[in-house]
């Protein structure tokens, strides 16, 4: 393995360091930044960076004067710095620095009282091999690529079947569909098939170009940063993080028909499904466990009930929800738009309402809820879903509309800046300095 270490890393003298105890690999954040031009003010959420470096404000965005160069100018000099100190420690490259304590010293004499409580002998202390010492390259202090763990990525499923089985139709954009059988031990399936379509083609296929019906209990992250073109079906169901990051892809997910259970009673996906997701549709035949869609940014998704803590921190997409949601719902919500089906009357006091309102549904929205069902239906075969189009009109009536505040003022000012004949990009931009005025 290799280890890296970051956290406040500034010179050449906190990679020395670093690197001395073990590190081979060093993160910076905060320099580089201040490089570029920030001020450290520590107010970032507020939207009012004067050196436009964390915000969305375009007036501010103006502001932004960093440069790639400056990056690579302050790096140059760590690195200047690093080569001095190796060369005074008798060095003659990074690999023969890692992991030799031996040639660091606590300080002693400390003016601060608690520093000189502080006992460093333990980290300083050289290791030894005492276990394992017949293996070669066991005692070497640094990462060996000869004894790089066995990571088993070319026995996956996606390295076995569904890349080289889809190599020709992804090269001809020629529509496939076959099947294969899962269990849970397969993990990530379809990322690595995705890496592949998105190397061939950046922005995606055309929708259902590659169509693959799994069956069995998907493992963790099954379809993650699923890209647009690919569809993945499951019968059965899914552990934690289902659709995780999904970036343009389709998901869908049905117990078996052979299930004796209800699919709208019992949890076909587990916690945090759909996570960070930013495009793409995900339709799950059943109950979501917790954290259902957090940090969505823009899929557009449809569960039949989820448990606490969902949409939080959603800032984009649509949500169909067509049951009970759990406790905490839309913490931090600020963008997007969840559709709850509520005949028990549950989400106002299951929703976190610091951030949102829940309002009723018109007309149009009704539209698109109908257009969500059919789709679901059609892609999972719900009852329940099929249920609800039967008689649609009388259950419309019990569908509430959770959006953010600040979002939905937005759409307003989006919206009527359009009416008076600005672009999109253009009614987005005057909507934010008209909010930023406090308008």
């Amino acid at each position: 393995m290799v280890l890296e270490a970051d956290g406040k890393l500034m010179d050449g003298t906190d990679v020395a360091v670093a690197c001395l105890l073990g590190a081979e690999e060093f993160g910076f954040a905060t320099m580089p930044l201040i490089s570029m031009g920030c001020l450290m003010q520590r107010d970032c959420q507020q939207d009012t960076c004067p050196v436009g470096v964390a915000t969305q404000n375009s007036a501010l965005r103006q502001c932004f004067c960093g440069k790639p160069e400056y990056v690579v100018n302050y790096l140059t000099f760590v690195a200047e710095q690093l080569r001095e100190i190796m060369a005074k420690l008798g060095f003659r490259t990074v690999d023969e620095m890692v992991g030799h304590p031996e040639f660091l010293r606590q300080r002693s004499g400390c003016d601060s009282w608690k520093a000189r409580l502080v006992d460093l002998s333990q980290v300083l202390a050289q290791s030894h091999t005492e276990f394992g010492a017949n293996i070669p390259g066991a005692d070497c202090p640094h990462y060996l690529p000869e004894m790089k763990a066995v990571s088993g990525l070319d026995k996956t499923l996606d390295a076995t079947l569904f890349i080289p089985y889809t190599q020709e139709a992804r090269r001809t954009l020629t529509r496939q569909r076959f099947h294969a059988d899962i269990a849970n031990v397969n993990r990530c399936v379809g990322t690595m098939l995705g890496s592949q379509v998105t190397a061939d083609h950046p922005d995606g296929m055309p929708e259902d170009t590659l169509c693959i019906d799994c069956e069995g209990s998907g493992g963790m992250s099954f379809g993650a940063f699923l890209p647009a073109g690919v569809t993945l079906t499951i019968t059965g169901d899914a552990n934690d993080y289902f659709g995780k990051g999904l970036s343009g892809g389709v998901l869908a997910i049905a117990p078996s028909p052979k299930a004796t259970y209800r699919p709208d009673e019992n949890v076909s996906v587990g916690n945090v499904a759909f996570y960070g997701a930013t495009s793409g549709k995900g339709f799950v035949n059943g109950l979501a466990g917790q954290r259902f869609a957090v940090r969505n940014s823009g899929a557009t998704l449809v569960v039949e009930g989820v448990g606490n803590n969902g949409c939080e921190y959603m800032t984009g997409g649509k949500v169909l929800i067509l049951g009970e949601v759990g406790l905490n719902f839309a913490a931090g919500m600020s963008g997007g738009i969840a559709y709850v089906y509520d005949e028990e009357r549950t989400l106002h006091s299951r929703c976190n309402m610091e951030m949102v309102t829940i309002q009723e549904p018109d007309r149009e929205e009704l539209e698109y809820i109908h257009q969500l069902l059919e789709e679901h239906v059609r892609r999972t075969q719900s009852p329940r879903g099929i249920k609800m189009l039967y008689q649609f009109a009388d259950h419309s009536k019990y569908f509430a509309k959770v959006i953010p505040t600040g979002y939905a003022h937005a759409m307003e000012l989006t919206a009527r800046a359009e009416a008076d004949g600005a672009s999109h990009e253009e009614a987005v931009e005057i909507a934010f300095e008209t909010m930023r005025k406090g308008e």
